[in-house]
């Protein structure tokens, strides 16, 4: 059934944070959307480290990151035989140099998935206007991509520019299929995962993961309509500055660590993944502030939830109560869903002491709530759906927050 999620889908909700990468012509040119006319040339990084992004992902906790190997400009991050525009004609490593290559190599040591990100609109490509040979030309592109790095995580496919305009989705996915079965397919074509429809990072209350439309893009307020109903769990993007590509004249719009606080507890905290673009700068560096306060905001999320301490979960009736060993003190709350079979809560109320404490729609794979410090040895939850026995819980702490204490946590599952 496609409203059953398949174990390549569970698991990317459970990884659940990705780092987005907008790096390549524009960066060198002040652009955001360049019309493909840009000399290659001007592609010069003095000191790219693939190596440094990737570890700056692994020490935020992200689990995977999205490369633009190539955006809406058609310039191409690796030597591709279908184009002149790419990294092969620009100064960089003797034109001989393969960004895609160098940053797969580097997620590869470091244990994390590579995704990449190939636009659908190419602004540089002679063929564009002719769908057939445009459709030959970009498939030969992403056949290249699926063949020459190894397991792709996810690729993603833009819908901005294309708006109006249908591709050969079934050539697409035959290369996908053949080449990369894994990979999740963001919003286009045979999708796997969609677009949360904005990008300013924020789901809402119910997040639903079957839907029978995607999202387009931002500028078409329409909606793409799916062959029936699917499991699609979404995904929201945001930039960590105003810009996606790295500019150096908007640190003055780089999010403060309560903004992407904010942002987590309405991403991954309403049970959708959350990936944050911190684009490389024209060294080829993740530029140090936008690092440092990506580090500070995930630290702080860590001091926020971490420590496990267990309880006992029970049923009783329509409740779910989690029992501690002893009195302990909250002021963060995570409810998670048994989704093997699908998404079926509808709504969960937490009571402590008689009194509701939380409430809302989707639990899913994890929803995290902010309560008013309380001391307490038991939790009831109740939950409606159509199997409202199938979650989990925990109780969090915040360390070193504005009060001092333990937390609490019980990871054990209940089953109906």
């Amino acid at each position: 059934m496609t409203t059953i999620p398949t174990p390549g889908q569970l698991a990317w909700q459970h990884d659940g944070f990705g780092l987005f990468l907008h790096f390549g012509i524009n960066t060198f040119n002040g652009e955001e959307w360049s019309n493909g006319t840009l000399d290659p040339a001007s592609f010069d990084p003095s000191d790219l480290d693939a190596a440094q992004w990737v570890d700056t992902a692994v020490s935020a906790g992200a689990k995977y990151v999205v490369l633009t190997a190539k955006h809406h400009d058609g310039f191409c991050l690796w030597p591709t035989a279908t184009t002149d525009y790419s990294v092969a004609s620009s100064p960089w490593r003797d034109g001989k140099g393969d960004v895609v290559a160098e940053l797969a190599a580097a997620c590869h040591a470091a244990g994390i998935g590579l995704g990449l990100y190939l636009s659908p609109w190419d602004r540089n490509a002679e063929c564009y206007d002719d769908p057939a040979a445009y459709d030959e030309f970009y498939v030969r592109q992403l056949t290249e991509l699926c063949t020459r790095y190894g397991p792709l995580y996810e690729l993603w496919f833009d819908g901005a520019g294309s708006e109006g305009r249908t591709y050969d989705w079934d050539a697409v996915m035959a290369v996908i299929e053949e080449h990369q079965p894994d990979a999740m397919v963001f919003n286009m074509g045979r999708p796997t995962i969609r677009w949360v429809g904005n990008e300013d990072g924020l789901a809402d209350d119910p997040c639903r993961y079957v839907t029978e439309t995607t999202g387009i893009s931002v500028y078409d307020d329409g909606a793409a309509a799916l062959d029936t109903a699917r499991y699609l769990p979404p995904e929201c993007d945001v930039p960590i500055r105003a810009n996606w590509f790295w500019q150096p004249d908007d640190l003055h719009t780089l999010k403060s660590r309560d903004q992407l606080l904010d942002i987590w507890y309405r991403s991954v905290g309403l049970g959708a993944a959350l990936l944050l673009n911190v684009p490389p700068d024209r060294r080829g560096l993740i530029d140090e502030a936008d690092r440092a306060r990506l580090l500070d905001f995930t630290g702080e999320l860590h001091r926020r939830l971490a420590q496990p301490v267990p309880a006992t979960l029970t049923v009783e009736g329509p409740e779910i109560v989690a029992t501690f060993a002893e009195p302990i003190r909250i002021d963060h709350l995570e409810l998670r869903e048994d989704l093997t079979q699908g998404q079926r809560l509808d709504h969960h109320e937490v009571l402590a002491h008689g009194t509701p404490i939380a409430k809302g729609h989707t639990v899913g794979v994890r929803r995290v709530h902010t309560v008013e410090p309380v001391s307490l040895q038991e939790l009831r939850i109740r939950l409606t759906g159509d199997d409202a026995r199938l979650v989990s819980v925990d109780g969090y702490l915040a360390q070193g927050a504005e009060t001092d204490g333990h937390l609490a946590r019980s990871a054990a599952d209940l089953g109906g």
